[in-house]
């Protein structure tokens, strides 16, 4: 279990949670997962799990190595949230193996694409680095999953989020401009990220490549993605200029961002049509 990108306070802790008769894997995730950390950034953790690990265990064990804890947050997924004994924040999620292989299953292999973010578990399991593997399981599901982009993803993502972006009543473009309308500047606001959301899921799913997450878009874009729209990153920076402080501009203008209508990704029609 020892690992170069996981300090002494870190692998006591894994290695007594590895211990631990509930917990059949461990992963690491996020920026630790990769080559882009310091010894300040935070640790993501994926404890995969035959059954529930109970709070007071849990609570008795990371006390040894917090200096603050919040156990059980269930805000998006189960976790404990807390900062070790070096002031490093680490999040502890808490996950069934199966139900986790099941949904990344429905998305690159049965090809149903959601609502923004549609690749990103999938993503998380191609990129975690495991810590530990009883049974051999969490390696066993990622080498499944390790396969090409498929075509029919791609193509069900591109449709569904062209619909969200502008081609239907519920397009977040006619949702920008009922709220400017209104007056609703909250609602801007709300509809504008939705709007991002399948924007970059939509570039991701264009490139054929997983997506990342919720930080640092701009610039994986830039390092991951061929196909962009042209003056890609000058024209999301004008869209958040002018949504904060002329809003009033942001409906009548997603189109000459360059956003929705480029040539570099104009010619995606023809699958929304097909």
């Amino acid at each position: 279990m020892p690992d170069d990108r996981s300090g002494p306070l870190a692998e006591d802790l894994f290695a007594k949670l590895s211990s631990l008769p509930e917990v059949e894997a461990i992963a690491l995730g996020g920026s630790r997962a990769g080559e882009a950390y310091d010894e300040k950034s935070d640790y993501d953790v994926y404890l995969y799990c035959t059954s529930p690990v109970p709070e007071a265990v849990r609570r008795e064990i990371l006390t040894l190595y917090c200096r603050y804890m919040e156990i059980g947050n269930h805000f998006w997924e189960y976790e404990d949230n807390c900062t070790l004994n070096n002031g490093v924040d680490i999040d502890i999620l808490y996950r069934d193996l199966d139900g986790f292989v099941r949904d990344v299953a429905s998305v690159a292999e049965d090809c149903q694409p959601r609502n923004g973010y549609t690749t990103c578990m999938w993503h998380n399991l191609l990129t975690c680095k495991i810590l530990y593997d009883r049974g051999g399981r969490l390696a066993a599901a990622k080498a499944r999953f390790d396969v090409p982009y498929p075509p029919l993803l791609r193509e069900r993502i591109i449709k569904r989020n062209w619909r969200l972006l502008r081609g239907s009543l519920a397009a977040y473009e006619r949702q920008i401009a009922k709220a400017l309308g209104r007056g609703d500047l909250v609602s801007v606001n709300h509809r504008a990220a939705g709007f991002l959301e399948t924007y970059f899921d939509f570039l991701f799913a264009l490139n054929e490549t997983t997506h990342p997450g919720e930080k640092r878009l701009i610039q994986l874009c830039r390092e991951r993605c061929a196909l962009l729209p042209n003056h890609f990153e000058e024209n999301l920076e004008k869209l958040f200029r002018d949504l904060y402080h002329a809003p009033q501009q942001v409906a009548e203008a997603l189109e000459d961002y360059g956003l929705i209508r480029d040539k570099n990704i104009f010619y995606v029609q023809y699958l929304v049509s097909s």
